[in-house]
């Protein structure tokens, strides 16, 4: 059998006031100036501080850089670089949901391997490891604080490029669900079911095994014990850190098993029409998987029994039923939007969608290879 890898940050902090304990952890790996990559609606909410305060009462100097946009650009990625060189800053902390962890990964690979960040698209393309890297997750959804993923859009082209490199890993995750608490419904429910997505692309796909099963699994189970209370109560502290493990979780399991075609799709209408990454994926979640069972119903027997159903006195095609059920149940209860056109694009050019969904990275990690026909109708479900 070929050896499998498992890649994961060399330090995890989980859990309620953990952000307390990045600053000492900081000192001890003798890091001296932070390039602190984030938002401006982070910022704003004071968020940022709280992690610069961490800095300041440790002794440790930072420079901002509070730029990154919903859909991180190669502009800002490069901006970014070139602050931290100004600055002679020696290591990256990004704060944020996917956005920032991912323009924060993208601009500590490029301060250690040069070059462009178009240069680094695909499998493995750098080099050397990245400046390390402390990852502050503020949201329950993309696990880009573990994963060996990192996702930036080449505005020139209106693609977002996938990389997947083992040099891009944290060197330390920090989920502290004090930070979750009061976040908007909308974008609690969309990072939630985005983490949904993971869970349930990382379980179908054939790169699933025995080691992401488990984890995989129970972060199914926590988002659909826990996601409807998080949307309803966002200061429900239970439900933001019980969110926050299985956010970590699946991080760990998906990073290292593979994703699928619902990322593949989502990748598009977000690096196309400017879309938030987490509603594409929910959207498209129940569609891409109604055709995965067809050529895996097995794998949602699995996701049916884990989810309190009986298999074992079910058909295939009851247990299917029963996820898809469950997914689209979910949404709808957490306020998704069903259709493009709630988010004002009523005509998708379907056959660039389909054209880049097909050449997309995470595209290989399906259980099937879908044509082009078939993707435009999958499109065509959500408009």
């Amino acid at each position: 059998m070929a050896t499998r890898y498992f890649f994961v940050p060399q330090i995890n902090l989980l859990g309620a006031g953990c952000l307390n304990d990045f600053g000492p952890e900081a000192v001890g790996l003798g890091y001296k100036k932070a390039l602190v990559v984030s938002d401006q609606v982070l910022a704003g909410l004071g968020i940022v501080e709280k992690v610069t305060n961490q800095l300041t009462a440790n002794g440790i100097e930072f420079v901002l850089f509070a730029e990154v946009s919903e859909n991180p650009t190669c502009s800002q990625v490069h901006a970014g670089h070139d602050l931290l060189k100004s600055e002679g800053c020696d290591f990256v902390v990004s704060v944020g949901g996917g956005s920032p962890q991912d323009c924060g990964s993208a601009i500590a690979v490029l301060a250690t391997n040069g070059g462009n960040i178009r240069d680094y698209e695909g499998i493995h393309m750098s080099k050397v490891p990245c400046l390390p890297v402390v990852a502050i997750n503020t949201t329950a959804g993309t696990s880009a604080e573990v994963t060996i993923n990192y996702v930036i859009t080449d505005e020139d082209r209106g693609v977002k490029m996938v990389m997947v490199d083992k040099n891009s890993i944290a060197k330390m995750s920090v989920s502290d669900p004090e930070l979750m608490v009061g976040k908007p419904a909308a974008l609690t429910a969309a990072v939630g079911v985005d983490l949904l997505t993971h869970a349930i692309e990382c379980l179908v796909t054939p790169g699933a095994y025995a080691v992401s099963d488990p984890l995989a699994l129970q972060a199914t189970k926590i988002v659909f014990d826990y996601l409807p209370r998080a949307v309803k109560d966002g200061s429900d502290l239970e439900a933001r850190e019980q969110l926050s493990y299985a956010n970590f979780i699946v991080g760990l399991a998906f990073s290292n098993a593979g994703l699928g075609y619902v990322h593949a799709m989502a990748h598009q209408l977000g690096g196309i029409y400017d879309l938030p990454h987490g509603v594409c994926n929910a959207m498209l979640l129940p569609v891409v998987q109604r055709e995965n069972a067809k050529h895996t119903p097995e794998r949602f027997c699995v996701i049916a029994e884990a989810l309190g159903f009986d298999s074992k006195n079910a058909t295939p095609t009851e247990c299917v039923d029963f996820v898809i059920n469950k997914i689209v149940a979910l949404c709808e209860e957490v306020g998704i939007p069903k259709s493009l056109r709630e988010l004002g694009i009523e005509n998708p050019d379907l056959e660039r969608l389909a054209d880049a969904a097909l050449v997309d990275v995470c595209a290989g990690g399906n259980p099937f290879m879908p044509t082009k026909e078939q993707t435009i109708e999958m499109f065509k479900a959500i408009v």
